[in-house]
């Protein structure tokens, strides 16, 4: 499936910086491919942190944004 906005909201945003979280039905990987987020990449900042609820797993991850996609990575 694809990105679902309403499944996307905004946890806190505070000086530039957002906290998000998503809850859709696929598995991680799939949300978490390159471009999954790319319908609201004028929205996100690099930098931001995304609590994804997939439905196979629960992580957090830090958003990262190139010139044509968003992709997620985790925490170190």
């Amino acid at each position: 499936m694809a990105f679902t906005n309403k499944n996307l909201s905004v946890i806190a945003y505070a000086n530039g910086f957002t906290l998000w979280h998503y809850c859709a039905t696929e598995t991680m990987a799939t949300i978490s491919a390159t471009g999954y987020f790319n319908a609201v990449k004028t929205l996100m900042n690099i930098g931001d942190i995304i609590i994804i609820n997939a439905s196979d797993t629960t992580t957090i991850k830090r958003i990262n944004i190139t010139a044509s996609n968003v992709t997620t990575a985790a925490l170190s």
